[in-house]
């Protein structure tokens, strides 16, 4: 018999295609077990699936916790935020009910409950609503409070953000610590004091208006410039309410890790280029965001501020929509008049927060909510 017709041994085999390799009928072997393993598998599967379909379709709990279950789990903590729900719904939401005296001719002296003298005033339709946009005054309180908004978005809104990369410039945490203190400070203070200080600052006889007149100088006075008086109020915004602002920026700065920094400084980047490329994007999302809750309270420019200093400057240059509201509507007692207002100046601070969360999209940040 010749070598070439002699029957190779299974083993023989099993050496002639090396070692830890199956010779070719262990090969169809395994691939035998192998597919009758996975066809094994998937019947499984496909048990398990139309299993959990008829406990789907029998309404029994199909992995999904259960709001019973829910419920029990979390019952400490619902216990926890209820009454700050129930100081939202009593303070917030409870008195949008009373926008319907827009619509009447209200009269709180029907009855001596307030709820039932609105059942009982006569209802008017869109007459107050028609007062209102008719009379000037109402457009000369709006063109006030728009130029008043544009200032404080130009003047104001960039103040924190610039002082908060100041101070995480600063290397020693003690003296970032007594800085941010002593910026954070004034929002603490009521407008009662921050006017008082500008006046002893800034007044016909504070202590700037003093020293010029001891060196020949007179009719300094800040305080009474109807036409300087739209500054003034952006500038003591500023020094009230940046360090609330700082706050923000400082812990979105946080949340950048050091290594990002460490491998800018060693790839030879300077210290603006390391702001302008890693410090600002860490800031683009909170600032988009305040951005957009700014623009929403564009028609609410305080009205605590400017009540306190209508008599030193006048209406023609403190009248806001705040203002006018307590001065037309509420201190004359015409309730659905200053109702009326008041859901106009929502209406509009609505639009332009939705428009502003939509330029928010399109820049590519979240805004206030998402697509």
């Amino acid at each position: 018999m010749s070598h070439n017709t002699v029957p190779r041994s299974r083993a023989g085999a099993r050496t002639r295609n090396g070692p830890g390799t199956a010779a070719p009928e262990d090969a169809g072997a395994d691939a035998h077990g192998a597919a009758g393993t996975d066809r094994i598998g998937r019947i499984s599967r496909f048990a398990r699936f139309g299993r959990s379909r008829r406990t789907a379709g029998s309404g029994r709990p199909t992995g999904r916790i259960s709001p019973r279950v829910r419920l029990r789990r979390d019952r400490t903590l619902l216990l926890m935020t209820l009454p700050a729900v129930l100081l939202v719904l009593l303070f917030n939401y409870v008195p949008v009910l009373g926008n319907v005296v827009a619509f009447q001719d209200y009269d709180p002296y029907l009855s001596d409950n307030g709820f039932v003298a609105m059942l009982q005033s006569p209802w008017v339709g869109f007459e107050q609503f028609d007062r209102v946009l008719a009379d000037p005054e109402f457009w000369h309180a709006l063109r006030n409070t728009l130029v008043l908004f544009l200032l404080q978005l130009v003047l104001f809104f960039p103040v924190p953000i610039l002082l908060a990369l100041l101070i995480n410039s600063v290397l020693r945490p003690r003296v970032r610590a007594v800085a941010q203190a002593i910026m954070y400070l004034p929002h603490f203070f009521s407008w009662v004091l921050v006017v008082t200080v500008f006046q002893q600052i800034f007044g016909g006889a504070g202590v700037i208006a003093q020293t010029l007149a001891d060196h020949g100088y007179s009719g300094f006075d800040v305080m009474t410039d109807p036409e300087f008086f739209k500054y003034l109020v952006t500038v003591q915004g500023i020094w009230k309410d940046a360090g609330w602002g700082i706050i923000v920026f400082l812990a979105a700065l946080s949340s950048v890790s050091d290594d990002l920094y460490e491998a800018a400084a060693m790839d030879g980047a300077g210290r603006r280029r390391r702001m302008w490329h890693i410090t600002l994007p860490a800031l683009r999302p909170v600032i988009a965001l305040l951005l957009v809750l700014r623009v929403g309270d564009a028609l609410t420019v305080g009205f605590e501020q400017l009540l306190l200093q209508r008599q030193a400057v006048g209406p023609e240059a403190s009248e806001v929509l705040d203002t006018y509201v307590w001065w037309n509507g509420i201190r004359n007692q015409d309730f659905g008049y200053a109702a009326a207002a008041g859901l106009i100046k929502g209406i509009v601070g609505l639009t332009l927060v939705l428009l502003a969360n939509k330029v928010a999209h399109l820049m590519g940040e979240q805004g206030v909510y998402k697509k």
